[in-house]
Order: C-alpha cells, then sequence, then structure tokens
C-alpha cells in the first residue's frame, strides 16, 4: 500500500499529539517564539542600524532588516524541525517506546511515522505563522500577500527537512549522531544560506554549494515573497525543489522506520 494511503489511520494520531503538545508547549515558548525575536531586534534592528547598502545588493530589500527577517523565518522552520524528528524521534523508539504502543494498536508503522510528521507541521506552522505576525509591524512585508505566501511556503519548507531528518533519526543507533547531525549540518546550513548575507560574497563555489541546500531555497522564496518582488522561474524552481524533496524524504522516514521497528 502507498504512504498516501495511510492518511485516515495517521490521522487518529491528532488526539494524542494535542495532548502531548498541551502538556510541552511551555517549553517551547522561549526557543519558538522569545528566540527569534531577540535574533530580529539584534540582528535586523540594532546591526541593520549599521549596514547602508544599495538595495540591489540586497535582493532587492529595502534594508538589512527587510533582507534579514525572512532569512530568519524560513532558518527558524529549520531548526524546529531539527528539534522536534531528533531526541524526539529516538525517544519514541528507544526510550520511552511510545511508537511500539501504537503499533500494538490498529495504527501500522507508517501511521505512526506520519502522523508525527503531521505533528511536526503543524508546528512549523503555528511558529511560522507567528514569526511573521510579529515581523508586520517592523515593515518587512511590502504586501499583504507577501504576509500570506511567507506563512505558507514554511510547512513545505519544514517537510522539506523532516522527512531526511526524521530517517536519519529512525535508522541511527545513538544520539550521538545527533549531536554531529547539529553542528555538521544545520550550523552551516544556517550561517552559510543567505540569511544573513547575501551567497554572492562566499565566492563561486561555496555560492554553487549554497544554492542547492534547501535552507537556501526556503529563505530566497521566503524573502521574494517578503519583499514583493517574486521571480515567477526562481519561485516555480524552488517550490518543485522542495516538493521533490519534502516527497522523498516523507518516503524515506516511513522506510526507515518500518526498518528499524520491524527488525
Amino acid at each position: 500500500m502507498s504512504v498516501t494511503t495511510s492518511g485516515p489511520l495517521a490521522l487518529r494520531l491528532v488526539d494524542y499529539w494535542l495532548t502531548v503538545y498541551r502538556r510541552t508547549w511551555r517549553g517551547s515558548v522561549i526557543s519558538s517564539f522569545l528566540t527569534p525575536l531577540l535574533y530580529v531586534v539584534a540582528m535586523g534592528v540594532l546591526l541593520g542600524g549599521f549596514v547602508k547598502s544599495d538595495p540591489s545588493r540586497l535582493d532587492g530589500a529595502s534594508s538589512y532588516l527587510a533582507f534579514v527577517c525572512p532569512g530568519l523565518v524560513a532558518s527558524q522552520t529549520m531548526t524546529t524541525v531539527f528539534g522536534e524528528v531528533t531526541w524526539p524521534v529516538a525517544s519514541a523508539i528507544k526510550w520511552n517506546r511510545t511508537y511500539l504502543a501504537m503499533i500494538a494498536t490498529p495504527l501500522r508503522i507508517r501511521d505512526v511515522a506520519l502522523g508525527h510528521l503531521g505533528f511536526v507541521i503543524s508546528r512549523v506552522t503555528l511558529v511560522g505563522t507567528v514569526f511573521v505576525l510579529v515581523l508586520i509591524p517592523f515593515g518587512v512585508f511590502a504586501t499583504w500577500w507577501g504576509v500570506l505566501g511567507a506563512i505558507a511556503v514554511q510547512p513545505l519548507l519544514g517537510l522539506a527537512f523532516a522527512g531526511p531528518v526524521y530517517a536519519i533519526a529512525a535508522h541511527a543507533d545513538s544520539d550521538a549522531v545527533f549531536t554531529l547531525l547539529f553542528r555538521v549540518v544545520m550550523l552551516p546550513l544556517f550561517f552559510f544560506s543567505g540569511a544573513f548575507f547575501p551567497i554572492g560574497n562566499l565566492g563561486p563555489v561555496l555560492e554553487v554549494l549554497a544554492r542547492i541546500t534547501p535552507l537556501w531555497q526556503g529563505v530566497d522564496l521566503t524573502r521574494m515573497l517578503a519583499v514583493g518582488d517574486v521571480d515567477a522561474w526562481s519561485a516555480l524552481v524552488h517550490l518543485i525543489y522542495l516538493l521533490a524533496l519534502a516527497a522523498a524524504g516523507t518516503y524515506l522516514a516511513v522506510r526507515s522506520l518500518e526498518r528499524r521497528l520491524q527488525q
């Protein structure tokens, strides 16, 4: 049976994940909402006040604040995903064994994986929506449709990261892999994806490498929507890239969990 046919059964996990979030949301307030706001004030308002540049050198943004904030939104989506599908997945498999309890019911392994991924995307959507709404008073968004577009991009970007990272987490025998994943993958993506400065400053080789990363795709797409200057061809390429990665990653996540729990 294909992954998509598992949807109705996966939806039975909605109540479980809502219960989990009601019990744990307070612990995520600082990392999900306060930290991004502090980044905006520190990087966009305070540091940005010293950065004067031609908009043509800031990907069309009228100021450094307008340049950096869309990148922070996309980066927050990535970091939220990494936090939600590393140790929580390992815990559900090895320590709390929540997944084993779930598959003792009529739920299948793929339902469990899709249910967890669905919860992660709902978290990403909530965090992204709040972050974007917080940015509106700063004058970051040039149009109202840019606000809606930036919010809509975040779940897709989140799934593009969630699937592959989930697959790694489900396969990992030790949580030591996650420390390596954060240091070698997440942090370089965070700093060299064009969120804080144009990737043209990286040099030809690193610029090409940056362009093929999913975070740059999300940053560039979010920024185009924020500044109100969307290049249709570039936006289409970004969407195809993220959709393909999301689909492939979801498939790998399901297969990885199936192999792990069927051992």
